[in-house]
């Protein structure tokens, strides 16, 4: 009875396809600090589950008793029941078939209606100590583990769903039944609980089905799948109904089968646990890696340095950067090194920072004598205390309000309806570029705007931790949230590059942590200390950091394709499986 099933072989023949399989998550999911969905894992959870309640999953027994038996003696225990009055009779059940589905050998459709009593009560005294056990402690793990509350009977008997030990329930409320929470009751106070409304429950009759057998069929996809498009009710409030739970065409083997079953299916699932921790445990070495490397960059002294330092990195990019995050972390190393002088090398023909920042406030007060910007309040000295880092000699402190001007035109936007118009959510998170271009008539706003104009900064000052700056190439309107910026003196590019530095971000962290709404406002943000180099060396920088970012973003490109391909050979593999069953 050990032979391994084709299907079975075609699982554990792909392990390697199964646990390379990533997808990255557009957030991480609460209580995980995983920023990539293992895909592959997650459809071989899907596909055992799939395989098990179409008896592909272990062979059968010619030996077994036929499960047409086993529904024999379980109408006739529950007529025997029903007789006694320790149930309630149900509704006659209907016919059930699985349509074209063909069942294997000694198997028979039926429903959980047939197979035990659907919403069953408990008769319980008052003053009995029973479990409570809202939705939040019902897990979505595939042992239909639960967590419960102790509670006096009384308290919980009316307007909550009954359960005892041994039932078996799932959620009926989307989204908690897609994610297929789901439970086996077992260890209540007194064996007796209730719970959240948001239930369907069946007591099974007796001990002629594996309870563990009836939580794999509530688990697997086929049983999902259809109950979602059977939802009735609102968005946000669809339920599954009670007669699909009731009469859902239930596959089900002999008894003997459905432990050889649930055995292979633990099995396998405790193999999927093992990837899944090897997989992790591979994902936080790597990262572990690549932010020690990383760091020596930052931390070298001078661009001799680093320079070692990056050679030794350049000869093994393909071994380093193998995920989108440590791509990300690669590129915002690239920013930090820009900005804290250690990407290029200094020339010492070229004319000192601190006369570059005189020309900015000799310019700056002419501009402001013409009436083109307005005066800034004066800005305090840099202090030595203030410093972020060591900067080579040739560069100079200086606070963002020194080399630029907040521009502030509020205008109705129904008089410029043709204008471009661009909001935080038009710029892509810390990259600097604008996804999408869209006119003020299409944006649809009736909202005061600024005016913006070509070659000027715009910084979103809410959220700014997300880091969404661009440089305008088009004049415009721009949401009130955020600030244009006319920068005086420093090269643009290389100004949106410090903006989207770390040692920026830091000081904007700080100062969000320091408010209740998360909205810099002009006296934070002009404070923030800048790191101003030569004005031939700004271009140098940007060049080199514009020619760092296209091999990042060809890295980038071939990763997504990879794992493109990797996420299809696992869909594949799944089709391949369902089509041998």
């Amino acid at each position: 009875m050990n032979a391994i099933t084709p299907v079975e072989k075609l699982v554990t023949d792909h392990l390697d396809l199964w646990s390379t399989a990533l997808k990255r998550k557009s957030a991480a999911g609460r209580g995980s600090s995983r920023k990539v969905e293992l895909y592959g894992i997650k459809k071989l959870r899907e596909l055992i589950l799939e395989l098990a309640v179409r008896g592909m999953l272990v062979p059968q027994d010619p030996s077994d008793e036929p499960a047409s038996e086993l529904l024999k003696r379980i109408a006739a225990e529950k007529a025997k029941l029903v007789k006694e009055g320790k149930i309630k009779k149900g509704k006659p059940l209907p016919s059930i078939s699985g349509g074209s589905q063909h069942l294997p050998s000694g198997w028979s459709w039926t429903c959980m209606a047939a197979l035990g009593e659907i919403a069953p009560r408990n008769e319980v005294k008052d003053d009995v100590i029973a479990s409570f056990v809202p939705m939040p402690l019902i897990s979505t793990r595939f042992d239909g583990r639960h967590d419960h509350e102790s509670k006096h009977w009384a308290e919980i008997k009316k307007g909550y769903t009954h359960f005892a030990d041994g039932d078996v329930a799932i959620a009926k409320i989307t989204p908690c039944f897609e994610n297929s929470k789901a439970a086996i009751f077992s260890g209540l106070h007194n064996s007796v609980g209730a719970g959240t409304t948001e239930l369907h429950v069946v007591r099974p009759i007796g001990e002629f089905v594996s309870r563990s057998y009836l939580l794999l069929y509530l688990k697997s996809p086929p049983f999902l799948r259809v109950g979602e498009t059977k939802m009735t009710g609102s968005a946000g409030q669809k339920r599954v109904p009670t007669e699909f739970f009731s009469f859902n065409p239930l596959p089900l083997p002999p008894l003997p089968e459905q432990h050889r079953i649930v055995a292979k299916v633990d099995e396998l699932m405790a193999l999927c646990d093992q990837l899944e921790q090897q997989t992790d445990a591979s994902l936080g070495a790597h990262q572990t890696l690549v932010e020690t490397l990383l760091n020596t960059l930052t931390s070298a002294a001078d661009h001799a340095q680093f320079t070692s330092a990056w050679q030794r990195i350049a000869g093994h990019f393909d071994m380093l950067f193998t995920t989108e995050e440590s791509i990300d972390q690669l590129k915002q190393t690239i920013l930090q090194l820009a900005v804290m002088g250690k990407l290029v090398p200094q020339d010492p023909n070229d004319e000192p920072a601190s006369e570059l920042l005189k020309r900015i406030a000799a310019e700056k007060a002419k501009l402001v004598k013409e009436g083109k910007i307005k005066k800034d309040k004066p800005l305090s000295p840099v202090s030595e205390q203030e410093l972020l880092f060591d900067l080579p000699s040739v560069w100079s402190w200086a606070r963002f309000g020194t080399v630029v001007s907040f521009q502030s035109e509020l205008v109705a936007p129904q008089d410029f309806q043709d204008l471009d118009q661009i909001a935080p959510d038009s710029i892509e998170k810390g990259t600097g570029k604008l996804l999408f271009r869209r006119t003020v008539a299409e944006a649809g706003i009736t909202g005061p705007n600024n005016r913006f104009y070509a070659g000027q900064i715009l910084y979103s000052k809410i959220r700014p931790s997300l880091s969404k700056a661009v440089i305008a190439e088009f004049d415009g309107l721009c949401s009130a949230d955020m600030y244009p910026l006319r920068v005086v003196g420093l090269s643009k590019q290389y100004l949106l590059k410090i903006i989207l530095s770390e040692p920026f971000l830091a000081q904007v962290r700080r100062e969000e942590n320091r408010i209740k709404m998360p909205k810099l406002n002009i006296p934070s943000l002009s404070n923030f200390l800048i790191a101003v180099p030569p004005l031939e060396e700004q271009h140098r920088i940007v060049a080199k950091v514009d020619e760092l970012m296209t091999v990042c973003d060809q890295l980038k490109s071939r990763l997504s394709e990879a794992q493109t391909t990797q996420l299809h050979l696992a869909d594949a593999l799944t089709e391949k499986a369902r089509a041998k069953a």
